[in-house]
């Protein structure tokens, strides 16, 4: 063995040890999550969407310009394991290279060069992008820049490194290339580099070859301190994240368990392994809190920031945890007060935005509603007028303080018959808190109850025996009161042996269709804007015919009806039915679509600081030229004919909901 081989054999179990050790401590600081979590079902389906968002990249493709970038640096890095490998087993025996392979060791050598260069320019590229045109959503702190250029240099060295070895490996070979061997970046340059009798070559070599090895072995053990760890992390937590449709609902609590000390989560060791794994995979893209309408109009809520503060949270208190240790002034904090504040976890409309855009599939509001939980049931800190919320749901079943004997009210005259009177109909129609009482959404109620009776859909109410669905409840972190509503519906649902709901509130149909499933409540459930659609389409609401369009309409988007349910065509379906209407969409629409400012219980929260996500949302409608504001929602119609007050144009502009505007094309 030579002295070469000696050395690099002592540097690489130096080396593989210190990273065996770094992987060791992380996986250990993980496990100091005390809440379970089961991430190993249907491995075949994770696998599938490990290849389409950690291999394709397609989230990252959503922002072309940044997406193309990342994906020639994933790929070259991927690709270029063959060539590290190479080297690797070169450092214990010296002759050896993988020509064996034949036509595969073209395409490796190809890719070496091609590669090389491409990952060099798009390094000095995402260089440019950070530190000349500073891109809002990668502005970090000083560490982080830092950070960045140290990773970037890196990666060009692995690069750089390589194409030396490849272009004084040709030199070495008197500018010839060996059997299947194709380099075209190497050969051309070596010609320009060396001359015919140059004999610096071979220990040109030698050179790049050791900076090489020791830049992978350094690039290698940096990674588990850095906050690009996502190059490890990120095909783990894109292999456990939760799958559709769990992805989208929330874990419920053992409010029964009767040794919990705590409900929710206040710091680290009250989360699960997945959610600190989120704060290892954080890349600190900042494309989640680009997304965030909070960010967006100057709440001091960053969902970047949350998970960040996972993961520095975690740094500092796993380590003591992880070793028997539970004293000391780390004690004296926790995550929630001290890193994240109690104003940035009331700020989240729980809209998804941030979940949609993560391209390592970080799931940040289930960690803020857990903490807003600890908030509620542990600790009884939370926004005042929340008080007579919470009471409402509690007394008079929904968040207003309306008396629940007057909840069928608004069907009075309409001939419409409640389970109570018969409950063999073909559908119920699930009213909701909104549509029940809101003098406004009443009217949206009853244009779809007609357009039911006009298609001879045989419905039915529950009227009384309705109760809050219990979702505002759960997203602001009253587990309890959700719980109790939804477990007293799911008894009425099922003693009257339900099997089909609709619904006209986005909210109250992401929780019976997928959140009762948890509680014993499994319901066929379709939202309005669906059977609308369903009910043009098979001709049983037949419109008026009129060639000429003349009157502009744009469409809202419903978070809960789009990014969670992923219904974006029904409604538009619809409107584009109605020859008088011209649909002009908005310049954020369907998955990207922006939101109206009122989920996750922000509907009864005061805006102190920042602005209005409404009136952001409103502008953009109003930027459309159009004259009526579609939507599908209760809460998005308040919060958009607020915003259309706020800039006067009431006069000008309608908010309507589709059931209305398809009503008043209905012959």
């Amino acid at each position: 063995m030579e002295l070469k081989n000696i050395i690099f054999t002592l540097f690489f179990i130096l080396a593989a040890g210190i990273f065996a050790w770094s992987c060791r401590n992380l996986v250990k600081y993980m496990l100091v999550a005390r809440k379970k979590d089961d991430r190993f079902n249907r491995i075949g389906v994770r696998l599938k969407r490990v290849w389409n968002i950690a291999f394709a990249q397609t989230k990252l493709m959503r922002d072309p310009a940044a997406g193309i970038l990342h994906l020639v640096i994933f790929w070259g890095f991927i690709l270029f394991l063959f060539a590290v490998l190479e080297a690797l087993i070169q450092g214990f025996y010296s002759p050896f290279n993988l020509s064996f392979l034949g036509g595969f060791y073209s395409f490796i050598t190809f890719v070496e060069d091609v590669f090389g260069l491409l990952v060099i320019l798009s390094c000095l590229y995402a260089l440019y992008r950070r530190f000349v045109l500073h891109i809002p959503r990668l502005e970090v702190d000083r560490s982080g820049k830092i950070d960045a250029v140290i990773i970037l240099v890196l990666i060009m060295l692995v690069c750089v490194s390589l194409l030396g070895e490849n272009i004084s490996l040709v030199a070495m070979h008197n500018f010839t290339l060996g059997s299947f061997e194709v380099r075209p970046i190497s050969f051309p340059l070596s010609k320009i580099i060396y001359s015919p009798d140059s004999s610096s070559a071979a220990a040109n070599y030698q050179i790049f070859w050791w900076m090489h090895i020791i830049v992978v072995m350094g690039f290698m053990n940096f990674l588990p301190y850095s906050k690009h760890l996502h190059v490890i992390t990120s095909i783990p937590n894109t292999f456990f994240a939760n799958l559709d449709p769990v992805r989208n609902t929330l874990k419920p609590l053992n409010l029964e368990d009767e040794n919990a000390e705590f409900f929710g989560a206040a710091d680290i060791e009250h989360l699960s392994w997945k959610q600190i794994l989120d704060g290892y995979s954080c890349t600190e893209c900042g494309r989640c809190t680009s997304a965030c309408p909070a960010a967006t109009v100057g709440k001091s809520l960053s969902p970047r920031k949350i998970i960040v503060d996972i993961r520095r949270r975690t740094k500092e208190k796993a380590p003591l945890l992880a070793n028997g240790i539970s004293e000391g002034s780390v004690f004296e904090k926790t995550l929630v007060h001290d890193y994240i504040s109690d104003v940035e976890l009331w700020q989240c409309t729980t809209c998804m935005a941030c979940v949609q855009e993560c391209p390592v599939m970080i799931e940040h509001v289930d960690s803020i509603v857990d903490m807003r939980r600890n908030l509620v049931l542990t600790e009884s800190q939370f926004p005042s007028n929340l008080n007579n919320v919470f009471k409402s749901i509690e007394t008079n079943f929904t968040p207003w303080a309306f008396n629940q004997s007057d909840r069928a009210n608004w069907a009075e005259g309409m001939n419409i018959k409640k389970m109570s009177e018969d409950p063999n109909g073909e559908i119920l129609f699930w009213v909701g808190c909104a549509g029940s009482f809101d003098n406004r959404y009443k009217k949206v109620t009853q244009a779809f109850a007609r357009l039911m009776q006009k298609a001879n859909i045989d419905f039915r109410i529950l009227g009384t025996e309705e109760k809050c669905n219990g979702d505002t409840a759960r997203r602001l972190g009253n587990e309890y009161l959700a719980q109790t509503m939804i477990m007293k519906n799911v008894e009425t649902l099922n003693n009257y042996g339900v099997k089909k709901i609709v619904t006209a509130c986005p909210h109250c149909f992401h929780s019976l269709k997928n959140e009762y499933k948890q509680f014993g409540g499994n319901f066929e459930v379709i939202h309005h804007s669906q059977m609308i659609d369903q009910m043009l389409s098979e001709g049983k609401i037949r419109l008026k015919d009129d060639s000429e369009k003349r009157l502009k309409v744009t469409y809202h988007d419903s978070c809960y009806l789009g990014r969670y349910n992923s219904v974006y065509d029904s409604p538009r379906n619809s409107l584009d039915k109605i020859t008088e209407l011209e649909l002009v969409e908005m310049k954020r629409i369907k998955s990207k679509g922006f939101c109206c400012g009122a989920g996750g219980g922000r509907m009864f929260l005061e805006d102190e600081e920042g602005g209005r996500i409404n009136i952001e949302r409103t502008k953009e409608a109003l930027g459309t030229g159009a004259e009526t504001i579609a939507s599908a929602c209760p809460f998005c119609m308040t919060m958009l004919t607020d915003g259309v007050k706020h800039f006067d144009k009431s006069e000008e502009v309608a908010v309507k909901d589709i059931a209305e505007i398809v009503l008043e094309n209905s012959n």
